[in-house]
């Protein structure tokens, strides 16, 4: 079992399975809320154990389509943790422990600033490689 939680730890959750896979997307609004590096997981494996009512989310503005979450309370990235998806991103800065995963892609290398080097061979897209 995984836990995770913000950095006031008001918001606390338990993964039952481990992420499916992790990416790392440059996109501009990724890097400005915080949640760059994004792990996927089933929303059946997912369980917030804390703080539900902290969660507040920034609804997506074109052209960008997915609504990301945050501790309302210490503004830590959250990712789509209040998604109905059978499956979506969270942010995996919030894992307290080891994912046990490796980093499999690059999304929206396009937007991604020339001072970040990417240091992995994981596969690179210059958009959204899903759509």
């Amino acid at each position: 079992m995984l836990k995770g939680s913000c950095c006031c730890s008001l918001v606390q959750f338990e993964l039952s399975e481990i992420p499916s896979m992790m990416g790392t997307c440059h996109c501009n609004r990724c890097r400005k809320v915080g949640a760059s590096h994004l792990i996927f997981v089933k929303s059946d494996s997912l369980k917030i154990t804390q703080g539900k009512d902290k969660i507040s989310t920034f609804k997506a503005i074109p052209p960008y389509k997915y609504d990301r979450s945050f501790c309302s309370v210490c503004g830590t990235s959250l990712g789509e943790i209040l998604s109905d998806e059978d499956s979506f991103p969270l942010a995996a800065n919030c894992i307290d422990g080891d994912l046990g995963i490796e980093n499999k892609f690059h999304e929206f290398v396009s937007e991604k600033p020339d001072w970040f080097k990417i240091g992995d061979s994981a596969k690179q897209f210059d958009e959204h490689p899903f759509e």
